[in-house]
Formats: C-alpha cells, sequence, structure tokens
C-alpha cells in the first residue's frame, strides 16, 4: 500500500471511505501483488478529475520505470493514451482502425476514424489550426455491425465497394497500419 502513496492506516477503512483516488490506488496495490509484468489498465483514469488522473498516471509511469512494467492502456482519452503509450491500436466497432507508434498516429494519421478522434480532441492553442472532420450519422450497433467495412455508414472517404468488402490491414514501411 506504501508503494501506490497509501497510508498504513488505510489497512482498515471500508470501501466506501475511500476517493476515487485511493481506489485507483487499491486496484493498482492488489495487481502489484501478483508481481506482474503485465497490467491491464481499462479505463484507469476516466472517472477521477484532472489533478487526480494526474497522480495516477505518474504513478504508473514510476511503477513501470521501477518494475519494468509492460502496460495495455485502454482509454478513451487521447490526451492521456498519447502520454502513457509507445504505441497506439485505434478499434472501431471492435476491429483495427490503425496501428503504430504513438508519435507516428498523432502525427499523421491514416484512418479516417483516427482523423475524426483527434479532431475532436480540443486543442490547447488557439493559434494552431485544429484538424476537422466531420462524421455523419449514428454509430452502428455493434452486435449488428455493417457488412463491408465498419466505418463505411459514416465515413466521409467511402467508396461503394466499403459496403460489401472488409478491408485488409496495410503495414508501410516506418510499421504504421492501416486497415
Amino acid at each position: 500500500m506504501e508503494l501506490v502513496g497509501l497510508n498504513p492506516e488505510h489497512y482498515n477503512r471500508f470501501p466506501s471511505e475511500f476517493s476515487g483516488g485511493q481506489r485507483q490506488r487499491i486496484g493498482i496495490a492488489r495487481a502489484l501483488a501478483l508481481h506482474p509484468s503485465l497490467i491491464i489498465c481499462d479505463e484507469p483514469v476516466s472517472a477521477l478529475d484532472v489533478s487526480v488522473q494526474a497522480q495516477v498516471l505518474n504513478l504508473l509511469v514510476r511503477l513501470q520505470r521501477e518494475y519494468g512494467l509492460t502496460y495495455l492502456f485502454i482509454s478513451h482519452n487521447l490526451d492521456v493514451v498519447q502520454h502513457m503509450a509507445d504505441r497506439l491500436l485505434v478499434m472501431y466497432l471492435g476491429r483495427v482502425a490503425e496501428m503504430g507508434p504513438t508519435v507516428d498516429v498523432f502525427r499523421a494519421p491514416r484512418h479516417p476514424y483516427t482523423l475524426a478522434l483527434l479532431a475532436a480532441t480540443p486543442e490547447p492553442d488557439p493559434d494552431r489550426p485544429a484538424p476537422t472532420i466531420t462524421l455523419e450519422g449514428n454509430v452502428p450497433s455493434p452486435l449488428t455491425p455493417p457488412p463491408g467495412c465498419r466505418f463505411h455508414p459514416r465515413c466521409p472517404w467511402a467508396q461503394e465497394r466499403c459496403k460489401t468488402e472488409t478491408p485488409g490491414l496495410r503495414t508501410m514501411a516506418d510499421g504504421h497500419v492501416s486497415a
């Protein structure tokens, strides 16, 4: 518990007596107790306020450095992903849309869904133009995804063949992979 920033007196508390950040730290401590080499972090900071998010992310970075941990980090928050991940995999309705080194995917997205995700992220610098892409329509049901490319009903670049053909993944010379 001390490793994740909790005091010894926390041992006897009830779950309802912990804050959201403390609960995340407990979850991390429980995972570390097994001495893993891989930890799956599924939206680990999504329910926390920004200052507590930063504390938990910094804790994860420190633990990774000290214990040689690998994280499979699942998040919808692209700023957090950019901070935490060396490699990025973008999915749409259960299929890979794009994958590659995080810096490359952020610098030069190749799939329109990735571009739309990045365009939806607020740009803190008002002098820097933000990419724009508008997605039309509704997200299809994951239980009954559309045939062909799952993104075609919302894709501004869709062609007729996208309605029937499921795109394969293409690997570029730089290791970037895109559907």
